[in-house]
């Protein structure tokens, strides 16, 4: 079932900060949309995003999921990484049920139809270290469904990845929240998964990290990267990041998808 978000006039300063990393951002969030939030690192995407799960609380302002304040990470609300984060001492079906182990749960079946929806029915008893990076990734998004969440929040988790698996992925992820009924709220550096993935994408600015613009993707899903109305949607999405964010030390973000380290990232946000 589909969660509504409603981000209520957060602020957030570090400690040992002169000034905030967010500030002032509110933003509604409809059952089963696909959001997207793009902007230069240090923006506080990340930042952001880890408040809607749970696990960092604004200095001031507050995160509602289905109108209850977000207090504590729930497996309700879970979060894809840059790194799949498996445990390589188990197999990749251990590794897909770990939700539910968490939880005090046990549902086999759920499991196995979750990698059967991922592609790796046969990979269940392998060795998670055998695995591409890829598939290491649907192995963390089998255990992200498991618990049967309303809302799946991805921090850039296809950003290591070469570009024809992290197309595949991009799709199979976006058409699985859709035919799940999730509501997805993605950070990414790159344009064309932006375009590729979400109904809506939410630039930010930095100094301090702030909503300044947002774009409707009028396409219908799946996307065909390859159509001019795809190319014309993308295209517009950069002259509008570049019109509300301007200039900066690093390049726009581009179709390739390349993101910085993770570490990095977190730092930067």
């Amino acid at each position: 079932m589909s969660a509504n978000i409603s981000i209520d006039f957060i602020t957030h300063t570090f400690k040992g900060q002169p000034g905030p990393t967010l500030d002032n951002i509110e933003l509604q969030i409809e059952p089963g949309e696909q959001v997207a939030l793009i902007g230069r690192s240090g923006c506080g995407k990340s930042t952001l995003l880890h408040m809607l799960a749970g696990l960092l609380m604004p200095s001031e302002g507050c995160v509602r999921i289905r109108g209850r304040q977000v207090t504590r990470p729930s497996a309700k609300w879970n979060m894809m990484f840059q790194r799949p984060s498996l445990y390589p001492w188990m197999s990749v079906q251990q590794n897909a049920e770990l939700g539910l182990t968490f939880a005090g749960q046990q549902d086999p079946a759920r499991v196995a139809e979750l990698l059967a929806m991922v592609g790796l029915s046969d990979k269940a008893d392998a060795s998670v270290q055998s695995l591409s990076g890829g598939q290491q990734q649907r192995v963390a998004l089998a255990r992200s469904l498991a618990t049967s969440p309303d809302l799946l929040l991805l921090d850039e988790p296809f950003s290591a990845l070469d570009a024809f698996t992290r197309a595949s992925l991009q799709d199979e992820v976006s058409t699985i929240a859709r035919q799940q009924g999730l509501t997805l709220v993605m950070v990414t550096h790159d344009i064309e998964e932006a375009v590729a993935m979400a109904d809506r994408v939410l630039i930010m600015a930095a100094n301090p990290g702030r909503i300044v613009g947002e774009m409707r993707v009028s396409l219908d899903a799946p996307r065909d990267r390859a159509s001019p109305d795809f190319s014309r949607q993308r295209e517009q999405l950069m002259k509008q990041f570049e019109q509300l964010v301007g200039g900066g030390h690093e390049p726009p973000p581009d179709r390739t998808g390349k993101a910085a380290d993770e570490t990095t990232q977190q730092q930067a946000a």
